[in-house]
Order: structure tokens, then C-alpha cells, then sequence
């Protein structure tokens, strides 16, 4: 509704004229003597009705965006490991982790690819991935920490055991790539932990890891299927897994093997 306004205005010749207007959205109505007309709007009220056409427009345009975003694929593999273990009295598995480099050393053998940031997190440049026609060499900075008597083990490790090396992933970059191919959204993550667990006379080296993988596939990749793309990721994701695990077990039990004999060595010097 609009506001109804009464003015009397007198005239020369003393008589009263009587002015009703409504004033409404588009304008105003007059009726002055039985006749109506319908005055333009102000211009005031067309910058605002304008403006507010604009604004309607481009809240419509964001809207249809944010429809069209497309949601990451995600894409994860596991695996767990079990070896036998040959412990030393002298020269036990927990010792050997509390050197928490000279593990990260066995697990990642190629130091001129690594970097430690500090006492708990190294730098390393993987090795190139390659996803269909895309290149890219990821750089993570991997956090080891040691943790004993079943305090915030992680996720499947049994309280009893005495003490589990944890690995995990904080950060990460993608290098190697062209802005125009890379990723509006990518995230690398491992999850590890790596403990003796003792029955006995008898030890085992067990050990889990999960690596996941998430991106937004750049426009170039619109024409690639799905199941092709899941097929490729999985093979890129089983490779970085093989990667690791042949760290995990063949060149850090090789190290802890050299780790007991030069315990041995110094036992016996002194």
C-alpha cells in the first residue's frame, strides 16, 4: 500500500484546491477535478529500482555457481604388514626407534630428497606421479613421533604393545605442474604406525599404512570417465603404497639388523 497525502493550497481567486496523490512502487497517481494521470517515477527511485535489479541478477549468477561446483574424488588404499623379528637384549626395537632419524633415514633411503625441519618432521621430494597425461612431484613434510605405555596410539594398535612409531603426513605441496592443469583442490594423506609386538619368545614387526588422495580433476579431464580416472588414481596410489612398504620392511629391518651389530661391537670394546 501506499501513503495517501491531502494537501489544500489556496489560490489567487480564494478558492481551495484540493490535491490527492498515492504514492506506490512505480510512481504516483494525482486527481485534481475528476482527472487522474500517472506522474514518472523519480529518478531517485529508478537508481534504486535499478540496483536492485542488478543485485537480483547477480545473486541468480553465484547461485548457478556455486551450483556447478564439482566435488573432489577421493581415492584411498591400505595395507598391513607382518614380519618375524629378531630382537637383541642388548639392542631391542624400542631403542632403535627412540633414533627417530636414523629410522626416517631407513624408511626414506635417498637423503638428497629429503630435509629435516626439525626433531620430529623431515621434508621430502617423492618421486614424480604420473596421472594420465599429467606430471606432478609431490613434496610432504612427514611427522615421525614415538608414543609407549598405550597413550594416543593410533586407531588398531593393541594397548599392550610397549611402543609404536607413528608417521603421518601435516603437509603437503604439488610441483611440477602447469597453473592451467593443476588441481583447484588436492590433499595428500598418510596414516602410519610401525610397533614389535612380543608373545613370548617370539617378536613380530607389524606395521599399517593408509594413503589417501583427494583432488578436484582440472576441465582438461572432463572427458576422461570416471572408472578410468578411479582405475589410474588407484595405480598412482598403489605405487606410492609399494614405495613405502619396501621402506617399512626391507631397508628398515636391514637397519636394525646393522643397528644390533654395532651394538654388539661396542659391547664388546668396552
Amino acid at each position: 500500500m501506499g501513503e495517501v497525502t491531502a494537501l489544500f493550497r489556496p489560490w489567487q481567486n480564494n478558492t481551495t484546491s484540493l490535491i490527492m496523490s498515492m504514492q506506490y512502487k512505480g510512481g504516483a497517481h494525482f486527481s485534481i477535478n475528476g482527472r487522474r494521470w500517472r506522474s514518472k517515477p523519480k529518478k531517485q527511485q529508478q537508481c534504486h529500482l535499478l540496483l536492485m535489479r542488478r543485485r537480483r541478477r547477480s545473486c541468480n549468477f553465484f547461485e548457478s555457481k556455486a551450483m556447478m561446483v564439482t566435488p573432489p574424488s577421493t581415492y584411498s588404499s591400505t595395507i598391513a604388514t607382518d614380519n618375524p623379528l629378531s630382537e637383541s637384549p642388548s639392542a631391542s626395537f624400542d631403542s632403535y626407534l627412540d633414533n627417530k632419524p636414523r629410522v626416517f633415514r631407513a624408511i626414506f633411503p635417498h637423503q638428497q630428497r629429503t630435509k629435516r625441519l626439525n626433531e620430529e618432521e623431515w621434508r621430502v621430494d617423492m618421486l614424480p606421479i604420473q596421472f594420465l597425461f599429467l606430471n606432478a612431484r609431490p613434496i610432504i613434510d612427514m611427522r615421525l613421533r614415538c608414543k609407549s605405555k598405550g597413550k594416543d596410539y593410533p586407531a588398531g594398535v593393541p594397548c599392550h604393545i610397549s611402543k609404536v612409531l607413528e608417521l603421518k603426513i601435516v603437509r603437503w605441496d604439488l610441483h611440477g605442474i602447469d597453473e592451467i592443469l593443476k588441481p583447484s583442490h588436492f590433499s595428500l594423506g598418510v596414516d602410519g604406525a610401525l610397533y614389535p609386538d612380543r608373545h613370548g619368545k617370539e617378536s613380530r614387526l607389524r606395521g599399517q599404512l593408509q594413503i589417501r588422495m583427494s583432488f578436484i580433476h582440472p576441465p582438461v579431464l572432463d572427458f576422461v570417465p570416471e572408472d578410468i580416472r578411479r582405475r589410474v588414481a588407484e595405480s598412482v596410489l598403489k605405487r606410492l603404497m609399494e614405495n613405502l612398504k619396501d621402506g617399512m620392511n626391507g631397508s628398515l629391518l636391514a637397519d636394525y639388523s646393522e643397528f644390533k651389530r654395532e651394538k654388539s661391537r661396542l659391547r664388546k670394546a668396552l
